[in-house]
């Protein structure tokens, strides 16, 4: 009885976990693309007054939004979601990269930026740990069936 209950709670929090990725996957993709309309966009560009530099941003999240892209289709066709670790520890560090370059240009970063990265970093490095902890089980079970 007690391993179907901690299977049950193991089933639950894979599918939060998993279903959580996906929102922040959709929310990096979908913001970043979006950071090229003003009218529709998630973070305050203030264009006007910082012109180039400020599109210089926008064509960071757009990269951003490209390269998760190609990852997500690498780890698609790999079958291993491990790399979304090193992602979500990348999208985290990436605060402290708007940081920077808000300071060194004197550009205002939108304070939603560091929220953004720390969602998203957390989501991605949860989902590569959950991926990660299966394939280890699952090659733990393969072993133990050897016959040998």
């Amino acid at each position: 009885m007690k391993t179907n209950l901690s299977f049950n709670k193991y089933t639950f929090l894979k599918i939060l976990i998993e279903f959580n990725f996906y929102c922040a996957v959709v929310l990096l993709i979908g913001a970043s693309f979006l950071s090229m309309l003003d009218e529709y966009s998630v973070f305050t560009f203030n264009e006007d007054l910082y012109g180039a530099l400020d599109n210089n941003l926008r064509m960071i999240m757009i990269y951003l939004a490209l390269t998760e892209c190609v990852v997500l289709f690498y780890c698609y066709i790999s079958k291993s979601y491990r790399l979304m670790m090193l992602v979500g520890f990348f999208l985290i560090l990436m605060i402290g990269s708007m940081e920077f370059y808000g300071e060194i240009n004197t550009v205002a970063i939108d304070e939603h930026f560091p929220i953004f990265f720390l969602y998203t970093g957390i989501s991605h490095i949860l989902f590569g740990v959950m991926d990660d902890i299966e394939k280890r089980i699952s090659s733990k079970n393969d072993d133990n069936y050897e016959v040998g």
